[in-house]
């Protein structure tokens, strides 16, 4: 192990799940859905359900974001355990991590540019294929603008709850990808996995959309020599025209004064349409927290138009 835990407390009844919203935006209805299933499989498994504001990329968020997010979880009835942590507060943790990947030869730095890139390297899973050219040394002049990790060859794998087996070879789907960008913040990929690390997690839900990249995390987390958490990714919710809910696509934000209405609708989009009687939010919830059974959990996206 090259990344030290030493401080890691014991996760609760080996359990121990996050919800990690960014505070680009505000929560809409696929944010919402995620974070009720994440909830509710931490309580079935009588763990910790952790909450974390992934605020490391200033220019992108909306201000007072963060705390409309919170607001508004504390609004559905959402109970969480311990400090909210924030990223914005946790820089020197994932400074540490960089500089031990350096120590171990596992992050080099890149002189590339998105322009080059654009010119050069041919599209991935998840935009374009490093082509490894900055791997053994910057070009004679040239400067680092970002650091990268020197990701090994082979498939990585694992199982998700829900996805079922999923592997990816990493190198040849996306190449050796940025752990410090060049705009000086740090990537999210990096900062997620030690996240998960420091804070004790131990299962990880959420959206199907983040599925392309945990291989690039678990690669990380081998790297860093931390555990692996259990992933599970839920069904993507998507609009009319199939696309993902975001603030890109113009998703609405959903409407705290509505708060039961919203949560029936996300149980009912996981497969848990509760009866009718279920009304208040204290309801809901309790038939939630005694019927939620991942088993009755869709794969594929669902819409929510």
């Amino acid at each position: 192990m090259i990344f030290s835990l030493d401080k890691l407390p014991a996760a609760a009844h080996g359990y121990r799940g996050r919800f990690a919203p960014s505070p680009t935006g505000l929560l809409h209805a696929g944010s919402l859905t995620t974070a009720v299933g994440s909830y509710l499989e931490a309580r079935r498994h009588g763990g910790e359900w952790r909450l974390r504001i992934e605020d490391l990329d200033p220019p992108r968020e909306m201000a007072g974001a963060a705390d409309a997010i919170l607001a508004t979880l504390d609004a559905f009835g959402f109970e969480w355990d311990g400090e909210v942590e924030y990223q914005s507060r946790r820089h020197h943790h994932y400074r540490a991590a960089l500089d031990a990947l350096v120590a171990s030869g596992d992050a080099y730095p890149c002189a590339c540019t998105r322009k080059q890139l654009a010119e050069h390297a041919r599209r991935g899973v998840d935009g374009y294929v490093y082509p490894g050219s900055c791997r053994h040394g910057l070009p004679v002049g040239a400067a680092a603008r970002a650091w990268r990790l020197a990701v090994p060859e082979g498939e990585v794998a694992f199982v998700d709850a829900l996805q079922g087996e999923v592997g990816q070879d990493v190198a040849h789907a996306v190449g050796d990808f940025v752990l410090l960008r060049a705009d000086g913040f740090w990537a999210y990929q990096l900062a997620v996995v030690v996240d998960d690390a420091l804070q004790g997690i131990t299962h990880v839900v959420r959206g199907a959309d983040l599925l392309v990249s945990t291989p690039r995390q678990i690669a990380l987390q081998r790297a860093l020599g931390v555990p692996t958490p259990a992933y599970c990714h839920l069904p993507l919710m998507v609009n009319a025209a199939g696309e993902k809910l975001s603030k890109q696509t113009l998703a609405p934000a959903i409407d705290p004064a509505a708060a039961a209405a919203e949560l029936r609708l996300a149980l009912s989009r996981l497969g848990h349409a509760p009866p009718a009687g279920c009304e208040t939010l204290a309801e809901l919830w309790t038939w939630a927290r005694a019927h939620w059974d991942l088993a009755r959990v869709g794969a594929g996206p669902v819409s929510v138009a």
